[in-house]
């Protein structure tokens, strides 16, 4: 998990999906370890490299524009922009290979609102 909040380790108890995950690479991470912010993908690399990943192995999911940039800059294998506020074209042009508006769409059947179905 890689996320820029402060509390995302709170709300990750708070839901329950803490066992699901291996690592979290938050602002709490970040700070500590000094490491760059989004649109930097220095996070994202933290939390491959914790996973004992390259990143050419492993996705970003990213909402934020600046998130798309950071994948692509951080050479991730596939980068996926969630749409939640009418940006694929925007998602698109700064670095996601896919875009969908429900993660659920990334699923074998899934149809919960499909974009696209991207990719280089």
């Amino acid at each position: 998990m890689v996320s820029s909040s402060a509390n995302c380790h709170d709300v990750i108890v708070a839901a329950g999906i803490e066992k699901f995950l291996e690592v979290r690479v938050d602002a709490t991470v970040a700070a500590r370890e000094g490491l760059a912010g989004k649109p930097r993908p220095d996070t994202f690399l933290e939390a491959a490299r914790m996973l004992g990943a390259e990143p050419r192995q492993a996705v970003v999911y990213e909402d934020a524009l600046v998130g798309m940039e950071a994948g692509r800059a951080g050479g991730f294998g596939w980068v996926v922009g969630v749409d939640r506020v009418g940006q694929a074209e925007e998602l698109r042009r700064h670095g996601a290979d896919t875009v969908v508006t429900d993660l659920a769409d990334l699923l074998d059947g899934g149809s919960a609102g499909t974009v696209d179905g991207g990719g280089r």
